[in-house]
């Protein structure tokens, strides 16, 4: 119980000490050469993808109006509300489908499934961001690279993609805007979601974070992992085990990204200086 404890302390502090804040404001050049090539297509075409007819067109249009527009209304409340709705339909669709899992299993499993990783794969899997109204110039770029990068982890990357936050954050907007409009129905929501979702991360398909399974396949053994921070000045991240240099990740604008790919660097070079024999032991 305690080593877990140790592990589970020496994980989120890593984590919690790498934190930084998304960049979210478009420098004012790029905002000024930013022009919308055509209108974004009727939102009749977001009721056939979702199969839900909304009965108030309002919300359906806040919760495709991004607050770098600067109107009286944006999807900042509606992302809110679908936050916690989202969360709540996970715990309890889990709660039923897996008797036998643990609180801490059921747990990581939620945050799998609800993340911004697993929520941007949903908006563009199903074209939803062409609908988005913005004013964000980087933003097609970076929905492309997300696109691109994704391909290399089908399911999810565990914090080694950039993810465009609005992505998620226009998800969830439309979660709570289905939750305000069927008179806050979790089931109409889990109805209208499930497929969106898909696929749903299951216990079978759950990857432990690079960070948290470096950490356990070193304490297992004895080994003492050191992260250096050269972040600012490299924008990267070295692993040593035992003093020994392993692994190496980077990432120029999301410090907590170079982490991630530093971790699971090292994991991939770790067996080389473990013993054959004890690698399947591990």
């Amino acid at each position: 119980m305690t080593a877990t404890k140790n592990l589970e302390q020496e994980t989120t502090g890593a984590l919690q000490e790498l934190r930084v804040n998304e960049n979210t404001n478009d420098s004012p050049e790029s905002t000024r050469k930013f022009i919308e090539s055509s209108t974004p297509p009727s939102l009749d075409e977001v009721e056939t993808i979702l199969g839900y007819e909304f009965k108030n067109k309002q919300l359906l249009e806040e919760a495709f109006t991004h607050a770098s527009l600067g109107e009286s209304i944006s999807n900042e409340r509606l992302e809110y509300v679908g936050d916690s709705v989202l969360n709540l339909v996970f715990t309890k669709e889990q709660y039923f489908e897996y008797p036998n899992l643990s609180p801490g299993t059921l747990t990581r499993l939620r945050a799998a499934n609800v993340d911004s990783d697993k929520l941007a794969r949903v908006a563009v899997k199903h074209g939803l961001h062409r609908f988005l109204r913005h004013k964000k110039p980087l933003l097609e770029e970076q929905i492309r690279q997300f696109s691109e990068k994704i391909r290399r982890y089908p399911l999810h990357s565990n914090g080694q993609v950039e993810v465009p936050k609005a992505l998620a954050d226009l998800v969830e907007s439309i979660i709570g805007a289905v939750f305000i409009d069927s008179n806050s129905s979790i089931d109409i929501v889990w109805k209208v979601f499930k497929y969106l979702l898909e696929p749903i991360i299951r216990p079978e398909t759950l990857k432990i974070h690079p960070v948290t399974q470096l950490y356990e396949v070193c304490q297992k053994r004895n080994l003492k992992v050191k992260f250096v921070d050269s972040w600012r000045e490299e924008t990267s991240f070295d692993v040593f085990v035992d003093n020994q240099f392993i692994g190496r990740g980077s990432c120029r604008d999301k410090k907590d990204i170079a982490l991630n790919r530093a971790a699971k660097d090292a994991l991939d070079n770790i067996w080389k200086i473990l013993d054959a024999k004890d690698v399947h032991s591990i």
